[in-house]
């Protein structure tokens, strides 16, 4: 399974390069935007993309997968922290007042990565079949 940090910065990446790129088609400042022109030669036959592209649906869909990926991941690496918190307050400096507080915010973290686990699974199996349609 990739990282889905990974996934997200590439996103970021291809957002950029499509904004510097309208930024190039406008001209000066204030210009209308250029329309693309197309390539010199390019009929009917042309204009069909050698790789044909994922519907909106599918692309959107794996986009908020990736999200929610990221979110488990940063889900995960809290609920390891709040772990070695309530073992800390607990265990080693015996602050009962303050360990039964952290311990519910513990339950409650777990209780969100248990939720967010079964839904990626959930979505997983959705782009999956909004996948095998496209195909």
């Amino acid at each position: 399974m990739s990282d889905p940090r990974n996934a997200a910065h590439a996103k970021k990446v291809t957002q950029e390069k499509k904004h510097q790129g309208a930024k190039k088609k406008r001209g000066p400042a204030g210009a209308a935007p250029v329309p693309d022109a197309p390539p010199a030669g390019a009929g009917a036959a042309g204009s069909e993309s050698p790789t044909p592209k994922p519907p909106a649906a599918l692309e959107g869909s794996l986009a908020v997968l990736a999200k929610l990926k990221e979110m488990e991941f940063y889900s995960r690496a809290n609920l390891e922290q709040l772990a070695e918190l309530v073992l800390t307050v607990g265990d080693e400096l015996k602050q009962k007042e303050v360990a039964d507080p952290l311990d519910e915010v513990y339950s409650a973290q777990n209780a969100f990565q248990t939720k967010l686990t079964t839904l990626i699974e959930a979505y997983k199996a959705e782009c999956g079949r909004l996948q095998s349609e496209s195909v």
